[in-house]
């Protein structure tokens, strides 16, 4: 495929496949420099990627910052943008010159977040977003992360906002990005979303999302966006290593035999284990696009060489045949 073509068309927004999530441009897990930063997002850029995500929540509104100052050069009309609300950012009383790394980001930490699910704080963020963005036009926003402070209250209060926000003309798309299936699938049923970012939960590694975010996206006519495809990297190389991350702890033994059948069947068809990775999640009707990160150029360049490989259908009905993927 081509990383700039148009996914499927949903009621609002047409999105490309290939997008490039902007955390890493945010100092996620190392410091990069302005110009390492400006190197990757035109790395991607020259690799024909066309959508941007980012998040307030990723180092303290220096990705948005960042992405901003680079799309500001580029044509508006060439690219979708996403970013995300729910958590805004404030002055830290307790900044005493440290980093934000509780987080994972290398950045300072002068400013915390603060959840605010409001319908005031929804638009607040929205707008606190363009200025960090310099960017008027934002196409697309998801509520971040909702279980992780009040799902009950997202439902009840932050979704209804981002219906009006969208109704009033002030972003063209709405959604909700989460690592969570329940929480994804219950804000799926409760609001009229445009797409959903689905962050691990539908991987060639695992596809805990099929059981219930997916049939209700069929249901309700939302789109998904597939992030975190590598499985905190298990999937970005060709021979998988057994110390490497998965979530928050070790990988669990299942997964480690998992891992070797399926590299195993996709070096019997000559397929790069991260090029199935990227384009696996495309398989399916309601997956309009797949965003991967990168803290190199040169992982954006080979990633959008990925996306665009050729892959054999036998690939995916070998691994079907063999219990590893849904049928």
């Amino acid at each position: 495929m081509s990383v700039s073509e148009a996914a499927p068309t949903s009621a609002r927004l047409t999105i490309p496949r290939l997008g490039y999530g902007a955390a890493n441009v945010g100092n996620l897990f190392r410091a990069l420099s302005d110009e390492e930063s400006w190197e990757i997002l035109e790395a991607a850029w020259e690799s024909g990627i066309r959508y941007f995500d980012t998040a307030p929540h990723y180092g303290l509104g220096l990705s948005e910052r960042r992405l901003g100052a680079f799309l500001r050069t580029r044509p508006r009309d060439e690219y979708v943008l996403s970013t995300k609300a729910g958590r805004l950012l404030r002055p830290n009383p307790d900044h005493d010159g440290g980093l934000d790394t509780d987080n994972d980001f290398h950045v300072p930490d002068d400013l915390r977040r603060e959840w605010d699910f409001s319908a005031d704080g929804i638009r607040r963020s929205l707008d606190e977003s363009r200025e960090r963005l310099g960017i008027e036009r934002i196409d697309l926003v998801y509520l971040h992360d909702p279980e992780r402070h009040d799902l009950d209250l997202a439902l009840a209060e932050a979704l209804p906002a981002l219906e009006q926000v969208r109704a009033d003309g002030d972003v063209t798309a709405v959604g909700v990005g989460s690592m969570v299936s329940d929480a994804l699938a219950a804000s799926v049923r409760a609001a009229d979303l445009d797409l959903i970012m689905v962050a691990g939960r539908y991987t060639l590694l695992e596809q805990p999302a099929a059981e219930d975010v997916l049939p209700a996206c069929r249901e309700t006519g939302t789109g998904i966006v597939a992030a975190s495809v590598f499985n905190s990297g298990l999937l970005a190389s060709n021979e998988p290593r057994r110390d490497g991350r998965y979530e928050y702890g070790q990988l669990p033994d299942e997964l480690w035999e998992r891992l070797l059948r399926i590299a195993a069947v996709c070096a019997a068809h000559d397929v790069p284990v991260p090029a199935a990775a990227i384009q696996y999640p495309l398989q399916s009707d309601v997956v309009h696009s797949v965003v991967v990160g990168g803290s190199r150029a040169a992982q954006l360049r080979q990633n959008a060489e990925y996306a665009a490989r050729e892959i054999p259908s036998a690939l995916w009905e070998e691994l079907a045949a063999e219990g590893l993927i849904p049928a």
